[in-house]
């Protein structure tokens, strides 16, 4: 009989190496989307549609957990209408991930693309430090030393990748975009955290808390459709420019929502990022193999550091060895 203990290593391991291919995946997938003939979609109606799909999922998958079709019924009334206030601290990482879009759209209208994508990086250290802030979790000085190298890795991999377009007339605040950036780093840091802390404080199902979160995300959703595209919503419709290949996309976006709840629930957020990070060189090699990319110095310097920084935060340095002292009196104390 396999021990839970044994079990929640598979689901840690699975739920990794599946978010890495998952993300990759979308990676290429939206890539390919962007140079593919036809009508190109509306990419916040893809955003919301992604949400909707999650949400039917999730609760498909908490009422299945459930003895029978009534009793999962009743659970999600419960938990998600009953428990108010559970519903409501559940819909902060999503009230705070808006707060991040919006400050990473004014990093991006004010920085340069390379400015941009190094400074963002700094999210794998923010969410490191609210790791043990909120968390209580201990990192040694190697681990420390890990997180700056997966930083500089990606970065780099990013860079790679990067085509530095020309400045115009258009006036950009490199202050502003700088500290906008941080900023979103500090949201997704907390976010993160204080989303695997709701995960791992209570008994409540992860398919269950992806209902609470997707019912936070999809009026935000809305309101970002209404905000930005609604003309072009409006002139064209709310699923122009869709066909198989789009719904593909959506469920695949969908498909990451729930396997970043697992990785939270059986691993860490910390994880999630060498996940995540492992994903851009994946999508890369890929890119370089396949798509006709070039590889320069700066991807294998970025891919070194990536996979350098993965063995080397995994390494548990040797306890100091446990060393017996007997003083005068005759009692034998201990001294690690």
């Amino acid at each position: 009989m396999t021990s839970p203990n044994s079990s929640d290593k598979t689901m840690k391991l699975v739920s990794l190496v599946t978010l890495t291919v998952q993300n990759a995946a979308v990676a290429l997938s939206m890539r390919y989307s962007r140079t593919r003939n036809g009508d190109m979609f509306i990419a916040s109606t893809a955003v919301l549609m992604a949400e909707v799909v999650k949400l039917i999922a999730s609760l498909y998958l908490s009422i299945r957990s459930e003895a029978s079709l009534p009793a999962g019924i009743m659970s999600v009334y419960v938990h998600v209408w009953k428990n108010k206030v559970d519903t409501l601290k559940v819909s902060l990482p999503a009230f705070i991930y808006l707060i991040q879009n919006n400050l990473l759209y004014v990093s991006a209208s004010n920085l340069d693309a390379a400015t941009y994508q190094v400074t963002y990086q700094l999210k794998i250290l923010t969410t490191a430090m609210f790791a043990v802030l909120m968390l209580g979790r201990s990192l040694h000085k190697l681990q420390w030393v890990a997180l700056v190298l997966l930083c500089i890795g990606v970065a780099l991999v990013q860079l790679a990748a990067t085509t530095v377009a020309v400045v115009g007339s258009v006036e950009q605040n490199k202050l502003l975009g700088v500290g906008a950036a941080i900023g979103a780093c500090f949201c997704s840091g907390f976010a993160g955290i204080y989303f695997e802390k709701i995960l791992k404080g209570s008994d409540v199902s992860i398919w269950m808390r992806n209902v609470q979160l997707s019912l936070a995300s999809m009026p935000l959703g809305l309101l970002t459709c209404l905000a930005t595209d609604w003309t072009e919503i409006k002139n064209k419709g709310f699923f122009f420019g869709y066909d198989a290949y789009v719904w593909y996309l959506v469920v695949l976006n969908a498909t990451g929502g729930l396997l970043v709840a697992m990785v939270v629930k059986y691993a860490d957020n910390i994880l999630k990022n060498f996940a995540t990070s492992l994903a851009i060189v994946l999508s890369m090699l890929v890119s370089i193999m396949f798509l006709g990319f070039s590889i320069n110095f700066q991807y294998i310097v970025g891919t070194v550091f990536v996979i350098g920084s993965i063995f080397l935060y995994s390494y548990q340095p040797p306890k100091k060895p446990t060393v017996a002292t007997i003083p005068p009196d005759g009692i034998v104390m201990f001294k690690v």
